[in-house]
C-alpha cells in the first residue's frame, strides 16, 4: 500500500503527534485564527480526520492583540498517564501555556502558564516522573535551544532555563523535541528558517540536560534544492507506532508556480523514520520526502468523506469553518434565519488587522470551485458582502454584493499591496451565487443566478497571495464575509456553501 503527500492538505503547519494505544493525535499552528490548534485523529498515520480544537473560548486564545501571522505559534501535544498535554505560544499575549484534557474531542482545560519564553515549547515525561520544557529563545547564552523542569500542576519552573544546544549552524535553531530512547534523549530540532533552506538535524546525550553531541550526519531531513514538488520540509515531530516502527510527521511546501510559489500554506507530510547502525534516525528515503511513499503497516481505516455542501442546518459550525481572530458578537449566527449563515458586516473590514463578520475555511486544493448563494440588500453606501480569497489583510480578492451610489452592485476587488484594482457591473435581483475556481495559477471570479448563466468577472493570479508576496506564515482562506462602513448593515443570508476539489485538474 502507498500513500500520498501532504496527507493533511492546506494550512496546517507545524504539526506535532502523540499515540494512546492505537489511536493517533495530532495538532497544527493557527496563528491568529480562531479557534485555534485544530485536532486530528488518525488509526493509520494516513487517513485523518478533525475531532475539534483546543484553544475554542477567549479566555483560553485572546486575539485581540494579534497581528498577521501573529497569535498561536507551534504546539505540541503530548500523552502522559491519561492525560493529554498541549503546550504552545500566543505571541500576542501571555507567551508560553499549555492546556490539558482526559478527551482530546472535548473541553480542554484553562491555561497554565509557564515562565520560561521563548517560542515552539515542547514538554518530556521522563521515567522517573520529571517533567521538562524546552523551547526557542534567547539567553544568556545566545540564541538556542534551553530547557528547565516543571511543575506539570501548575506549571512552575523547578530549575532554571539552561542551554542545551545551539543546533548544527543553521540559521533559527526551533521547533526542539526531546525523546528518551534507549538510555538516550535525543533532541531533535529545525534549522534554517521556515523556508527553502528548511532541514532537521539531532544531537543525543545520556543526560537531560546534555551535553548533547550533535550527529556528524545533520541533516536527518532537508529537501533543500531538490527537484521535487515538496520543499522547506522540517519542524518535524517523531512517533514510534504499536508495531515497532517510526514515523515522523513534518510541514512541507508545494510550491504552485515558476520562480516558486505556494499559497497553499505549510501542510502536514508523513514519512517513515529508520536507524542507523550507530542509534541515529533518519528521517525519509536518505532524508528525502517523496510525494508518493509506503504506508505504515497498520490497519487501515478510512473516515466519511465531508460532503460537498454545508447546508448550514446544524446548531454548530463544521469544524473546518474558522473566524479571523475572536469573532465581534452578534456578527455572524446559525439561528437568525435557520437553514441559513447569517453575517452582520460592522466597520471593520478585510483590510485591517481586526476581527470583520467573517466565516471561513482552508484552501486545501489547488484546483477547485467553491460556491455560495446568498441573499443580501445592502440599505446604504458602503455595506457589502460576500467571498473572500484571504492571505492577510493587504492581500485578498473579493468577489461582493455592493451599495454603490444606491445602486446594488457587483464588485471583484483584487488588493495586493498598496494596489487595489475593482470590476464593477449591476447586481441581478434575488439570491446571487457566487463563485470561485481556483486553478493552479490564478483565481477566476464568476456569478451567476437561477435564470442567468455565470458571468465572469476577472481573475487574479495565486502568485500575488502567496507566503512569497504576501509574507507571513499561514495560508489562503476561502470566506463568506460582511462590511459595513458606517457600522450597521443589512443581514447577509448564506444558503449554502459548496468546496469541490477537482482532482483531475489536481494532476
Amino acid at each position: 500500500m502507498q500513500y500520498t503527500n501532504p496527507v493533511i492538505p492546506g494550512f496546517h503547519p507545524d504539526p506535532s503527534i502523540c499515540r494512546a494505544g492505537d489511536d493517533y493525535y495530532l495538532v497544527t499552528s493557527t496563528f491568529e485564527y480562531f479557534p485555534g490548534v485544530p485536532i486530528f485523529h488518525s488509526k493509520d498515520l494516513v487517513n485523518w480526520r478533525q475531532i475539534g480544537h483546543c484553544l475554542t473560548t477567549e479566555v483560553q486564545l485572546p486575539l485581540a492583540n494579534s497581528w498577521s501571522s501573529g497569535g498561536i505559534f507551534a504546539p505540541t501535544i503530548r500523552y502522559h498517564n491519561g492525560w493529554f498535554y498541549m503546550v504552545t505560544t500566543n505571541v500576542s499575549g501571555v507567551g508560553n501555556f499549555f492546556v490539558k484534557t482526559k478527551n482530546p474531542a472535548e473541553t480542554w482545560s484553562n491555561p497554565i502558564l509557564v515562565a520560561q519564553d521563548g517560542i515552539d515549547p515542547s514538554l518530556t515525561f521522563d521515567d522517573d516522573g520529571r517533567v521538562y520544557f524546552q523551547s526557542s529563545r534567547t539567553g544568556d547564552q545566545g540564541h538556542a535551544i534551553y530547557q528547565c523542569e516543571i511543575d506539570i500542576e501548575t506549571g512552575s519552573m523547578l530549575t532554571e532555563s539552561h542551554l542545551l544546544w545551539k543546533g548544527s549552524g543553521g540559521a533559527y535553531p526551533e521547533a526542539p523535541h526531546v525523546y528518551k530512547i534507549k538510555g538516550y534523549y535525543y533532541l531533535m530540532i529545525a534549522e534554517g528558517g521556515t523556508e527553502y533552506g528548511h532541514m532537521e538535524t539531532i544531537a543525543r546525550s545520556k543526560h537531560p540536560f546534555g551535553p548533547y553531541e550533535s550527529y556528524s550526519n545533520n541533516p536527518i531531513l532537508s529537501n533543500r534544492s531538490m527537484e521535487s514538488s515538496i520543499h522547506a520540509t522540517g519542524h518535524a515531530d517523531l512517533i514510534e507506532t504499536q508495531d515497532g516502527s517510526w514515523w515522523a510527521v513534518c510541514l512541507g511546501i508545494r510550491p504552485a508556480s515558476y520562480p516558486m510559489a505556494h499559497h497553499l500554506g505549510r501542510e502536514v507530510h508523513l514519512a517513515p523514520v529508520s536507524w542507523t547502525s550507530e542509534g541515529w534516525p533518519v528521517i525519509g528515503n536518505d532524508t528525502h520526502i517523496e510525494t508518493v511513499m509506503e504506508s505504515p503497516k497498520l490497519p487501515e481505516v478510512q473516515w466519511p468523506e465531508k460532503s460537498i455542501r454545508d447546508n448550514f442546518d446544524s446548531s454548530n459550525l463544521r469544524l473546518d469553518w474558522t473566524f479571523l481572530r475572536n469573532p465581534v458578537q452578534g456578527s455572524w449566527s446559525l439561528q437568525d434565519q435557520p437553514g441559513h449563515l447569517v453575517l452582520h458586516g460592522h466597520k471593520t473590514s478585510l483590510n485591517e488587522t481586526g476581527s470583520p463578520a467573517f466565516v471561513g475555511r482552508r484552501l486545501c486544493h489547488f484546483t477547485c470551485k467553491v460556491e455560495a448563494q446568498m441573499e443580501f440588500e445592502p440599505l446604504n453606501d458602503g455595506q457589502e458582502a460576500g467571498l473572500t480569497v484571504y492571505m492577510n489583510e493587504k492581500h485578498h480578492y473579493d468577489l461582493a454584493v455592493r451599495s454603490i451610489e444606491g445602486s446594488k452592485m457587483i464588485v471583484f476587488r483584487r488588493t495586493v499591496g498598496s494596489l487595489k484594482v475593482e470590476e464593477i457591473r449591476e447586481c441581478p435581483e434575488g439570491p446571487i451565487v457566487l463563485q470561485i475556481q481556483a486553478l493552479r495559477d490564478k483565481f477566476i471570479a464568476s456569478i451567476r443566478t437561477p435564470e442567468i448563466e455565470p458571468i465572469e468577472m476577472g481573475w487574479g493570479e495565486t502568485h500575488f497571495l502567496s507566503t512569497e508576496m504576501a509574507g507571513g506564515f499561514t495560508g489562503v482562506f476561502v470566506a463568506m464575509y460582511a462590511t459595513s462602513e458606517t457600522g450597521e448593515s443589512a443581514p447577509a443570508l448564506f444558503d449554502w456553501f459548496d468546496y469541490e476539489p477537482v482532482e483531475l485538474m489536481e494532476k
